[in-house]
Parts: C-alpha cells; structure tokens; sequence
C-alpha cells in the first residue's frame, strides 16, 4: 500500500499494509479488482520487462476547450516514465522525433508496445524497426488489457494529477506534466517495484530501520509539496542543536 511503502521508503518507519488497512478500511473496500490477461502474454512481459518500452496517447482538455494530446512512454521494467511531451496536433512525424529523443542509446530496448492507433503509422514502425532496432509489437484491437502497464500509467496520470487541474494551454499542461513527472520518477513509490521507486540514486535519504516505535534523535521529518500541493513528499532532516 502506499501509505507503509512511504513510511518505509521515506522515514524507515517499518509498518505492515495490514495495519494501515485496519485503520483505513475505505481503502480496502473501494480498492478497485485488477485486470486480468492471458497468462502466456503476461508470462512474456515479465521475462522481458527490462527491454520493453510501452507507449500510449491520451487526451485532455484546456479551459478554452482545446484538445491536447499527451504521449507517454514508459519503461516497463523499471516503471520509469522515459518521455511525456504535449502537442495540439499529432502526427508521424512528431511521434517518431519524440522516440528519436528518448531513444539515446544509453540502455538497449528490443521491444516497443503501442495500440493501433493511426499515429503510429507505418513509417513510423519501419523506422523504429530499421533505425532503433526495436521490435514493434500492436496490441490487438479493443485490447486495453493487453498495454495494461501504460494504461495503468495513464489512470495513475489522471486520478494524480488532471482530475485537479484545468490546463490553460499547451504550455501550462506541459509544465504540469514535467512537475508530476519527475514525482512519479523520483518521489513516488510503487508497490510493483518492491515498493521501491523508479530513480534509485534521486530517492530522498532513508535511515536505517530501528523498529516501529523508535524514531532517529535529532532528526525531524519535512515535506514537501508537488507540484502545487497536489501531493508530499516526506524526508528527514537533521534538527540544528
């Protein structure tokens, strides 16, 4: 749950998830049922989740109801949101410049999952194919299910952050992305991670663990709000003598 994995990850306050859904029972009886898929495609994800990227569109509205389409990338073994970028109007082109970003060449991806979405033509899967050397693989049609960890991705980015805001424009709602982004990256725990979170080496500090009941002397815990005060992030800090 993410209340123990903040505790855990952020204070080194060691609680088990048993105990904060004891005195948080709403959070286990509206905890929505998890997708389920065909054990043979998700058999594969998980042995090749290091070298898969997962990518998806969503679409989101300004305050001057202009339609705004967001591209996110993910990494699916380490959860790491690699790229998140905001155009008016999507095309190949645009698609494939933003692969050509996030495809550095510091770490070796063979496989790129995407829907059958007509942005993702097929210049743009040739070129991913012959430039990247990524295999392509299109999701089957009315199959959500089966680009589970983007979509998941996508609902995170709503319920976390566009459920509470209304973007001005292109630039706003990218700036606002960028914030969440890198509290996704960096400050925000995932229970599929262990928990853990997806920047190891941008994790606040963590003292080591003294039990439950015992809090380090001298230290006191602060917070910080991301982005706008939507969300905290918790740390310790060393109190001044």
């Amino acid at each position: 749950m993410r209340v123990a994995a903040e505790l855990y990850l952020k204070l080194g306050i060691l609680v088990s998830p048993r105990t904060v859904r004891k005195y948080w029972p709403w959070e286990k009886d509206d905890r929505p049922g998890r997708r389920t898929s065909s054990q043979h495609w998700m058999t594969f994800v998980r042995n090749h989740a290091d070298a898969i990227v997962a990518c998806d569109f969503m679409v989101t509205v300004t305050a001057k109801f202009q339609l705004l389409y967001v591209l996110v990338i993910l990494d699916v073994g380490s959860r790491r949101i690699l790229h998140c970028n905001v155009t008016g109007h999507p095309s190949a082109e645009w698609t494939l410049q933003q692969f050509r970003e996030m495809l550095s060449g510091e770490r070796a991806y063979r496989f790129l999952i995407h829907d059958r979405d007509s942005i993702f033509s097929a210049d743009v899967d040739h070129e991913l194919t012959q430039g990247f050397g990524l295999k392509v693989l299109k999701t089957p049609a009315r199959s959500p299910q089966a680009n589970a960890y983007c979509e998941r991705l996508i609902g995170t980015i709503r319920r976390e952050c566009l459920d509470f805001l209304i973007p001005l424009n292109e630039r706003h709602l990218r700036r606002s992305l960028r914030e969440w982004v890198d509290h996704y990256n960096g400050g925000r725990p995932h229970s599929s991670l262990g928990p853990g979170i997806p920047d190891r080496h941008k994790s606040l500090e963590k003292p080591p663990d003294r039990g439950r009941e015992s809090l380090l002397g001298g230290r006191q815990v602060v917070s910080r709000s991301i982005p706008g005060g939507l969300h905290h992030e918790y740390a310790w800090e060393n109190v001044a003598a």
